[in-house]
């Protein structure tokens, strides 16, 4: 629970940092099964963090375009 309300004050910048940093280490390779489960999970969260905030930025595009 801690780690969802962390994960949702993260920029998107930072979001996909981390995405990329744990993409790393599965493509690595040398993560025990159980590590990989638990790294495969936090990443897909995180995929899921930078589709909505993508998602809020595309609304607010259209919010101005449509007003201007």
């Amino acid at each position: 629970m801690a780690k969802e309300k962390e994960a949702a004050v993260l920029s998107f910048e930072e979001a996909m940092d981390q995405l990329e940093q744990l993409v790393g280490k599965l493509e690595n390779g040398d993560v025990p099964l159980e590590k990989a489960i638990d790294l495969f999970q936090e990443g897909m969260k995180l995929s899921h963090l930078c589709s909505q905030k993508l998602e809020q930025v595309e609304r607010k595009i259209e919010i101005l375009v449509e007003e201007n």
